[in-house]
């Protein structure tokens, strides 16, 4: 993924540093383990839907045995919902572990409560807050602005079956209003925290022109990475959180015309026929900040 000798990452919100590319493997399936940290930024095994049952155990134990090869900084776990048997395991083994990076699944009202108690029991943990049920969304805003929350993902499916709904999308492809209020509210919740906000998963494994929309769409609106199941969604993903060289170009042209504008610093000027204010240049240098050095882990 390189564009005229550049290659291009998703800057993050201080504390996240993970994405944009962020796929989810199997907890029960260590033998995709490297691979899936091989193809993509960032890592997420899944103790919760991806593993039935009775695998569970040995789910968790295939992380333990792993997590000393695993690199803790591009790693994260997703722990069933809080409340569960299954929660205090997970949470449990990863005590004995180097991880610290936790996403809980159907984060809510419960999750609020037990933030300190997770803390004590991982000291340093880092959770990614999934809100994908009515009072995981409702409850965002309060789980950014707890200092243990670095990110809010959010989720259309839990979120639909919560509401007794029977589908998220439209039939032409394109999310009902509800999930899309969801989406938007959990953006808002995390910016207004000043955390990361992670997108959710195109479901639909082979509908890669759809992915890139919605892919695109959230690098414009502010999301600082986007998850997947599929590694051939990977590179579609990168390339839309990527800025093209015209887009590069075009905001360094913007803010020099900036740093030479004899109004002076803040002032109002025109540019290339429109109109520039602060929130254009913070546009502009928010294209800028994600022009940085890829570590270039493979796409193949």
């Amino acid at each position: 993924m390189v564009s005229d000798g550049v290659g291009h990452r998703a800057a993050s919100p201080p504390g996240f540093g993970l994405g944009p590319a962020v796929l989810f493997c199997p907890a029960d399936r260590p033998d995709r383990f490297a691979k899936a940290a091989d193809r993509a930024d960032a890592v997420i095994l899944d103790l919760e839907d991806a593993v039935a049952p009775h695998a569970k155990d040995a789910a968790r134990r295939a992380v333990v045995e792993a997590s000393a090869t695993l690199d803790p900084a591009r790693t994260v776990v997703r722990v069933n919902p809080v409340g569960t048997p299954e929660h205090a395991l997970d949470v449990a083994a990863l005590a004995d572990t180097r991880l610290r990076t936790v996403m809980v699944a159907k984060a809510g009202p419960e999750l609020l409560a037990s933030l300190g108690g997770l803390a004590t029991t991982l000291p340093g943990v880092r959770v990614l807050a999934l809100c994908e049920t009515a009072a995981g969304v409702v409850a965002a805003p309060e789980l950014a602005r707890r200092p243990e929350v670095v990110a809010l993902m959010w989720g259309a499916e839990d979120l639909v079956a919560s509401l007794g709904g029977t589908s998220s999308r439209r039939p032409d492809g394109t999310y009902r209003d509800v999930a899309r209020h969801a989406r938007a509210a959990v953006l808002l919740a995390a910016g207004a925290a000043g955390k990361a906000a992670v997108d959710a998963v195109h479901l639909d494994v082979g509908d890669l022109d759809g992915l890139r929309a919605e892919a695109e769409d959230a690098a414009a609106s502010g999301f600082a990475a986007t998850a997947c199941i599929h590694p051939s969604h990977v590179p579609v993903i990168r390339a839309a959180y990527a800025p093209t060289a015209e887009q590069v170009a075009d905001a360094r042209a913007l803010l020099d015309a900036a740093a030479a504008n004899p109004g002076g610093t803040g002032a109002v000027f025109t540019f290339a026929g429109r109109m520039v204010d602060e929130p254009v240049l913070r546009h502009a240098r928010a294209v800028l900040d994600r022009v940085v050095l890829d570590r270039a882990p493979s796409d193949g």
